[in-house]
């Protein structure tokens, strides 16, 4: 046990004792003799990252409190100083170069910033502590919603740095389910615009819409919705936005991807939400959802706007709906740099907690009989990862590899003869195997005896305990996942699945869930087991880091593979079995490195990766992804004259219209 007796004067910041509790070694405490709530939150944080991940190296923790980088020379460098030509007002209301009172005595002189501010020079730590205490005050989720947007427009650092030091609670405050409540009350809260609001009957002013927000090099990371099916609220349509927003908040917290050099945009293209539509006060366009050929063109204008734009550009698309999200993915993935979180991050999520929870039981990916219930884009999202995978792993063709899967929907086992979507077609079962069979849930559980069950249905308790007993009949440790969202969604609760199974199920799910106690220990004795969340951020943020920093002409399936192998090396439960399958989101950067530096390892060895200069070493990848990585802290501000400054140093970064003109670049 080693102890470090300090002051809280004496820790300069949360990296510093991060830093220092790692040189200590695997047992480190420190005493402060009057700490701070925040001190200590992120002390306990800090050693429980040592506890419960020993697998993330030392090599993951930051560097640039002790020495330089050898990487500090790069263009998305976050060290040293900032560049700025703004003063005064205009400072103070640029939010990624705003220090609200933490402006320090000097630099409130250079740039003009006496008698704006009130004479007093707060820490950001004291700011945090402000700021926690307003949040605080909040009486529901929805208000904490908004306080939090309200903070994000007039302080990017203090936004993201209160996020971060509260990320397990506030993770479902700008991200389900509240931000979905938000997306619903969208025109009645509305208050300012964020990102780009394309509609459908502009066409022509896409180009030109989207030509305001920055020159080629400006935008990294683009998120786009059409808003036909948001968070499972279904069609929100012009109120998509805000989920473009949350998931580039997510992007940033989680993997450092700098947010302004980052783009929402929604493709309002109506809705067919009637209760939308009769509020006078919706503000996307009043009519009913184009689809077809107008819809195709507008979608396919959008894609070609925004690659001769910023064609260095990773685009993500979120939230389409069941008939567009995977057609639109197929159609621009073999050509551009695109994901779509519905459809393979959930299959990556999914896959890494499979492969933690076949490690676990002391199965292979090769021993798997998968069932999924619920076909939708999320169901033969999963499908599509576990079956690449288990190609890759048993140099077979997708074709056999498919095999290993079944999948349900509302009418039963799809088989030749259901009516099937292009992407259910491949994993569509033999209808004469089933002929005698009535292809419900329960009858394909008790045939074919799967060892992985997984639920994208959104139908509630559809895993009764009659399912679960018959699946856990057939194998010794049954995995078994239950997705949908929200909470009121999942086909079974973790407490029921793990009474039903005598302990023995290896269970995530959607949603958070608290931990669950049960007889299941040596000799009866009670034991309290963690449920693992298939949090998608722990695994599309790490993508799109991976991506934009090796500037991957492509995402190919295997930087997805990759991907999934960063997560589940990084399983709490490869070392404690009564640990959850997942990394959680309180170490989800550490995890993010980890992904970005399997993804860009793949890009390297797949010729898509097109940066120059990518370190060969883990090690030195490592620091050069984190070095790149924007973190939450205040850095000195150098004055430059606005003449010869850059779009940022002029904080026309992410505000469109500042350009001198609008055209081809």
């Amino acid at each position: 046990l080693h102890v470090l007796p300090v002051r809280p004067s004496q820790i300069l910041n949360i990296t510093q004792l991060h830093d220092s509790l790692l040189k200590l070694g695997s047992k480190p405490l420190v005493v402060l003799p009057m700490p701070s709530r925040l001190i200590v939150n992120s002390l306990r944080n800090a050693i429980a990252r040592r506890l419960h991940s020993p697998r993330l190296s030392h090599t993951m923790a930051p560097n640039k409190d002790h020495k330089e980088s050898k990487f500090s020379h790069l263009p998305l460098s976050t060290s040293g100083p900032i560049s700025c030509a703004v003063t005064g007002t205009a400072l103070l209301n640029t939010p990624y170069l705003n220090k609200g009172t933490a402006f320090p005595v000097d630099e409130r002189r250079e740039f003009n910033l006496t008698g704006l501010l009130p004479q007093s020079v707060h820490s950001l730590e004291q700011q945090l502590h402000r700021a926690y205490e307003q949040y605080k005050t909040r009486q529901d989720d929805l208000a904490k919603n908004t306080f939090l947007t309200s903070l994000k427009e007039q302080n990017e650092v203090l936004y993201y740095r209160l996020l971060q030091e509260h990320l397990p609670e506030m993770f479902s405050i700008v991200y389900t389910p509240t931000e979905g409540d938000a997306i619903q009350n969208f025109s009645r809260l509305f208050r300012r615009p964020d990102g780009c609001f394309l509609n459908i009957n502009d066409i022509d002013r896409v180009y030109h819409d989207l030509a305001q927000w920055g020159r080629p090099e400006d935008i990294d990371y683009i998120v786009v919705t059409d808003g036909e099916e948001i968070l499972g609220i279904g069609d929100q349509g012009v109120g998509g936005v805000l989920i473009s927003v949350a998931k580039l908040v997510l992007t940033t917290l989680c993997a450092g991807v700098h947010p302004n050099r980052t783009l929402p945009v929604v493709l309002d293209c109506g809705t067919d939400n009637d209760e939308l539509l009769n509020d006078d006060l919706y503000l996307g366009l009043r009519q009913k959802r184009v689809r077809g050929h107008k819809y195709d063109r507008f979608v396919d204008e959008f894609v070609k706007a925004a690659r001769r734009l910023y064609p260095r550009a990773y685009i993500h698309f979120e939230d389409f709906g069941l008939t567009n999200a995977r057609r639109i993915l197929d159609r621009y993935r073999p050509h551009i740099p695109c994901f779509n979180d519905d459809v393979q991050g959930t299959g990556c999520v999914t896959l890494a907690a499979i492969m933690a929870a076949l490690h676990v039981s002391k199965q292979k990916l090769s021993d798997l009989r998968l069932v999924i219930f619920g076909a939708g884009s999320a169901g033969v999202g999963i499908a599509d990862q576990v079956r690449d995978a288990i190609a890759a792993e048993r140099n077979i063709s997708k074709e056999e590899a498919a095999k290993h899967i079944w999948l349900i929907d509302k009418p039963g086992l799809l088989t030749t003869e259901s009516e099937l979507s292009a992407a259910q077609k491949d994993f569509a079962r033999d209808s004469s195997e089933w002929k005698d069979k009535n292809g419900s849930l329960l009858e394909v559980v008790k045939t074919v005896k799967p060892n992985v069950l997984i639920g994208t249905s959104t139908k509630p308790k559809a895993f009764t305990e009659e399912i679960i007993r018959a699946m856990a009949e057939g194998v010794e440790r049954p995995i078994i996942l239950p997705l949908s969202n929200p909470t009121r969604l999942h086909e079974a609760v973790p407490e029921d699945i793990y009474k039903w199974t005598d302990g023995k199920a290896l269970v995530a799910t959607g949603s958070p869930f608290k931990p669950v106690k049960g007889p299941w220990g040596e000799g009866g004795k009670d034991v309290e087991i963690e449920v693992a969340e298939c949090n998608n951020s722990v695994v599309f943020p790490g993508i799109g880091l991976g991506s934009v920093l090796s500037r991957a002409r492509l995402v190919t399936d295997k930087m997805l593979v990759a991907a999934v192998e960063g997560v589940a090396s990084l399983s709490p439960a490869l070392e404690d079995q009564k640990a959850p399958l997942l990394p959680g989101v309180d170490v989800v950067r550490d995890v993010s490195v980890r992904v970005a530096r399997n993804v860009i390892k793949a890009a390297v060895k797949e010729g898509v990766a097109t940066e120059e200069g990518i370190p060969d070493n883990d090690e030195d990848l490592d620091e050069w992804i984190r070095e790149q990585m924007w973190h939450p802290a205040y850095r000195p501000l150098k004055l430059v004259e606005f003449s010869e400054a850059s779009r940022e140093a002029k904080g026309e970064m992410k505000v469109a219209g500042s350009l001198a003109k609008i055209g081809n670049w």
